[in-house]
């Protein structure tokens, strides 16, 4: 059987993200080494164009990532992971992604793309201390911090878990007492 039949029949014959019936065809998910079944998914022409070409996203057309990443094929699951990722400005997905638990095979997997080749040029986003922090990181709050419009104060010592890096190297995202808000790096250090 080839990896496009066995993908039919993983998946009902339908896109593996968005259960779409029409032009399916196989994605192999980068970096794939050798492509076998297990690093490849079923999706439709929609998907794929989304994938490949970030300025075709449209972030309405993901929202069926609410089903399917619970997807108990790892494959699926990167992918999941990637692309909520890719949309997590817009607000919704970041709840789903805090929701989504990849093992830390599946998210190194899920981090190691040839995608992100063209952000090797901008810098990295560092901690108080110099330390380098990723998507997905912890970190602990060195300051008490106001936050506006919340009528809150986070307090020093408070761990931020989970964190999501912006296009500005001096911010990150992250929760904070239920609140999603946006804190500058300065204040922070990578636990």
């Amino acid at each position: 059987m080839n990896t496009e039949q066995a993908l039919l029949q993983r998946s009902n014959s339908t896109c593996e993200l968005c259960t779409s019936e029409s032009n399916l065809a196989v994605y192999q998910i980068p970096p794939v080494a050798d492509a076998n079944v297990d690093q490849c998914i079923l999706a439709c022409d929609t998907c794929r164009d989304q994938i490949e070409n970030p300025e075709n996203t449209d972030a309405n057309h993901w929202r069926c990532l609410n089903d399917s990443m619970w997807s108990q094929v790892p494959a699926v699951q990167v992918m999941a992971w990637r692309m909520l990722t890719r949309l997590a400005a817009e607000g919704w997905p970041q709840d789903l992604l805090d929701m989504l638990y990849l093992d830390d095979e599946l998210l190194a997997w899920a981090k190691a793309t040839d995608v992100d080749d063209e952000d090797d040029d901008a810098a990295p986003t560092l901690d108080s201390n110099g330390a380098v922090l990723q998507s997905g990181d912890t970190v602990t709050l060195i300051k008490d911090l106001d936050v506006k419009g919340a009528g809150f104060t986070a307090k020093r010592g408070t761990a931020v878990r989970n964190i999501s890096l912006t296009n500005n190297p001096e911010h990150i995202e992250g929760r904070v007492n239920g609140v999603r808000i946006v804190l500058l790096t300065c204040y922070l250090k990578k636990s």
